[in-house]
């Protein structure tokens, strides 16, 4: 009879760098280097005034990383973008191991959303026209992203302008979606719809 290895996959202390839990080629690392090289936020900062008094607050593009991420898996709760920022190493690459609660981040993505409309549409922008997102990304409720076919890749100024206002349509509805679920009480049946997203690969 055949003998197999033991498969562990209970809890383990593990040295992880972060840095390589974000893999060339995929979303999460095209989201991470445009949020943090390409693109401008410093329009976010005139939100903060605690430069003198005051403690330290979450950095924006942090923020921005782990919630667009969320919204690629469907998820747009902030208590399980929290939960999922303390679990699942995705996330935990992305947030720099922060665990930002998730008071904060349903103030981050109600009081700034035409700050963030724009972020978003950006990267969903390049990296549409880059083939990072998939089919099963963004399974949220009344979003629609327009497609990546060739001539989104190498159309007209007016096509990319064209993509660039369907993109930020449907991230003002991902944006809504995320305050109606912040205000619905938690639901023991959307912990586990939550939680399968996340074990789910995106396509």
């Amino acid at each position: 009879m055949a003998r197999y290895k033991d498969v562990d996959s209970g809890m383990k202390l593990l040295a992880v760098d972060l840095s390589r839990q974000l893999l060339p080629g995929t979303f999460e690392h095209a989201l991470s280097h445009l949020i943090d090289h390409e693109l401008d936020l410093s329009h976010f900062d005139t939100h903060y005034n605690n430069d003198v008094r005051g403690s330290t607050a979450y950095p924006p593009a942090m923020l921005l990383k782990v919630v667009l991420f969320a919204y690629s898996r469907g998820i747009v709760s902030s208590r399980y973008i929290e939960r999922a920022c303390r679990d699942h190493v995705t996330f935990m690459a992305l947030s720099g191991d922060s665990v930002p609660h998730f008071t904060t981040i349903a103030d981050f993505v109600s009081g700034r959303e035409s700050d963030i409309v724009q972020v978003f549409a950006a990267v969903l922008s390049i990296c549409l026209r880059q083939g990072l997102v998939g089919h099963e990304m963004f399974a949220i409720d009344g979003v629609k992203l327009p497609s990546n076919a060739s001539k989104g890749k190498s159309g007209t100024r007016a096509d990319f302008q064209k993509q660039l206002v369907k993109l930020e349509a449907a991230t003002s509805v991902m944006l809504q979606r995320h305050r109606e679920q912040d205000d619905k009480p938690v639901e023991p049946d959307l912990q586990a719809k939550q939680q399968q997203r996340l074990q789910t690969p995106a396509a």
